[in-house]
């Protein structure tokens, strides 16, 4: 097949290389730099102690991935969620009618522009479960061998039999979920666990969960998520190495005593001592955040429902002023007490208008 995969970071490089491996005519768009890399010594992957190296075709720009009419059988789209917005544009320019693109990004709502532009029998929902590390520009590693891609249909009866069976050849653990809004919010629930506060606070997942005042407030974020997934009808599923199904037990049914060692060695499991995605985009200073595609989707969703999110709501709102330097840093900046302090003072804002 011809597939090209737009925003060559760690997961775009990864499934880059794992597809060129099995010998389908693969292209990346990606920074300069790490495309003249890739021209010059290839991909290199290590995954469970084995080292592969790939040479995928590696270009700067859409317009020279569409060079001379050339089109794909395949789009994969990699950048993150707040950066797919300004990807259409160039896409609509060079291939106004793809064959399929393919979302991968974290995030509740990310397929929605794509489906009303491009219509929803060319585009199929993704979600990626499997953590990659950047050793180097051109050097990947699989940091876990328990992940893997879900595809789902974006629309009733659409058959994805032959991209299931892209991805198997590959050698990815690969699954199929009917539900693509119930696939992307399960994987969410999981995502925005110790994210936002560990980013508002500056301190590593693993810590704030000492604070009991942070623990509780990360749980009603969950029991939050819960009740719109419930409103809105969307199921809780398990994805490789997401154990969705078994947190939302855990919240509804453990007390705070048996639940905070569980929840936080998850969190110790799944992040060890790196930071989460918005602290790493809070500190890039791009002025970008996916807490609106995580805590703020569901917020936004809980007030079209009538659902009460008031701690969602708070810390999308925090991080995104944050973000924006419409807020001192300093002002949270290992303070979890004020942290709890100004979502308080959201629920009780929000709660008088439910």
């Amino acid at each position: 097949m011809d597939i090209l995969i737009y925003g060559a970071g760690a997961v775009g490089g990864y499934l880059g290389a794992r597809l060129a491996q099995q010998k389908h005519n693969v292209t990346l768009i990606t920074r300069e730099v790490m495309a003249n890399l890739i021209g010059e010594t290839g991909l290199e992957v290590t995954e469970d102690g084995k080292r592969v190296v790939t040479h995928p075709t590696a270009v700067t720009s859409v317009a020279q991935a569409f060079k001379e009419g050339q089109q794909y059988d395949l789009i994969i789209l990699a950048m993150k969620a707040y950066d797919i917005a300004r990807a259409i544009d160039p896409l609509i320019a060079f291939c106004p009618e793809p064959n399929m693109i393919l979302t991968t990004q974290n995030g509740i709502g990310v397929e929605t522009g794509l489906i009303k532009q491009f219509g929803a029998e060319r585009v199929l929902a993704g979600s990626f479960t499997l953590p990659i590390r950047k050793e180097t520009t051109t050097q990947l590693v699989a940091e876990r061998s328990d992940g893997g891609i879900c595809l789902s249909p974006t629309q009733p009866k659409q058959d994805i039999r032959q991209w299931l069976k892209l991805f198997k050849e590959a050698g990815l653990t690969t699954k199929a979920f009917k539900s693509y809004e119930s696939m992307k919010w399960s994987k969410a629930f999981l995502n925005i666990i110790a994210n936002a506060t560990s980013a508002i606070l500056n301190r590593r997942p693993g810590l704030i969960y000492r604070s009991d005042a942070i623990f509780d407030m990360e749980i009603k974020m969950l029991e939050e998520t819960l009740a719109v997934m419930q409103a809105a009808g969307h199921k809780v599923m398990d994805l490789p190495a997401v154990p969705a199904t078994k947190l939302a037990f855990s919240v509804r049914r453990l007390p705070r005593a048996l639940l905070k060692p569980g929840l936080t060695k998850l969190v110790a499991d799944g992040r060890g001592d790196k930071m989460p995605s918005f602290h790493i985009d809070l500190t890039a200073g791009k002025g970008k955040s996916e807490v609106v595609y995580h805590n703020g989707a569901i917020a936004k969703a809980g007030k079209a429902l009538g659902v009460a999110t008031p701690v969602n709501a708070a810390l999308t709102d925090i991080l995104w002023k944050l973000t924006l330097e419409k807020l001192d840093w300093r002002e949270f900046n290992g303070k979890p007490t004020r942290l709890s302090q100004e979502v308080k003072r959201y629920e009780v804002a929000l709660g008088a208008k439910t």
